[in-house]
């Protein structure tokens, strides 16, 4: 009992933590101006769940997709719109090189190394703004999750009370430093945060803004779906500097 108590007081303190390192964001927009959509993007984290549906649905779109990925044999993916930067995140040089000529980068940046302590999301992203600033590259789309800064806890109780705190505590924590790097730019910049994703097709209509997800019970997105949201993002000014929840 006194095992469960301690256990319970972990996941609570960790949520507690997890909403004041976050990024807390302010009420979007209400009439928000039209804005150009970018033509050649740069899309991080392209062979991943959401890098994948991402560099597809663009293609489909007709933007000049630039996949950056560590190895390009796992993309699988040819077009002639399509190109394949070979690199490292954490490799300041290979993200700087892939950054030139692009208009927007459109990051789903994740990792398995669930089970440490990591600063792979904060730190590849941090050379990714340092490079968008040096190539005068404005517009930055993010994917994060639920569950952090002004919507932690709202991935329902099962995330809130064993996943998060049992599985991907450092992965959350690295999280929360990657979304305060992006909000302090002087960049613009957009945070979506996903419930827990899942690979259906895309179905929408989503829900979207400032209080989507549940603090009792699990909400959950497409990858295809939350893609979709995110390159609408490119060319939309509604959610500008904010962290927006996303799910079903």
């Amino acid at each position: 009992m006194k095992l469960l108590l301690f256990f319970a007081l972990y996941a609570i303190a960790l949520s507690a933590a997890l909403a004041l390192a976050g990024h807390r964001s302010r009420n979007p927009s209400s009439a928000p101006a039209p804005r150009r959509r970018p033509a050649r993007i740069l899309i991080v984290g392209a062979t991943g769940g959401t890098g994948r549906q991402l560099v597809a649905q663009a293609l489909g779109l007709g933007y000049e997709v630039t996949a950056f990925v560590r190895d390009p044999s796992k993309l699988g993916v040819e077009h002639p719109r399509l190109r394949v930067a070979k690199g490292d995140v954490l490799d300041y040089g290979s993200v700087e090189a892939a950054m030139r000529g692009q208009e927007a980068v459109v990051s789903a940046l994740g990792h398995k190394r669930y089970f440490g302590p990591s600063r792979i999301l904060s730190e590849g992203t941090r050379n990714v703004l340092r490079a968008m600033e040096a190539h005068n590259v404005r517009r930055i789309v993010c994917e994060t999750s639920l569950g952090i800064g002004d919507s932690a806890g709202r991935m329902g109780l099962y995330y809130t009370f064993m996943v998060i705190p049992i599985v991907v505590p450092f992965y959350f924590w690295d999280k929360t430093r990657q979304e305060r790097s992006i909000a302090r730019s002087n960049l613009e910049w957009v945070i979506v945060r996903p419930g827990v994703m899942t690979n259906g097709e895309k179905r929408g209509p989503i829900r979207h803004g400032r209080h989507v997800g549940n603090f009792l019970w699990t909400v959950r997105i497409s990858r295809a779906d939350v893609a979709d949201f995110m390159l609408e993002q490119l060319s939309s000014d509604t959610y500008l500097r904010t962290a927006v929840g996303v799910s079903w």
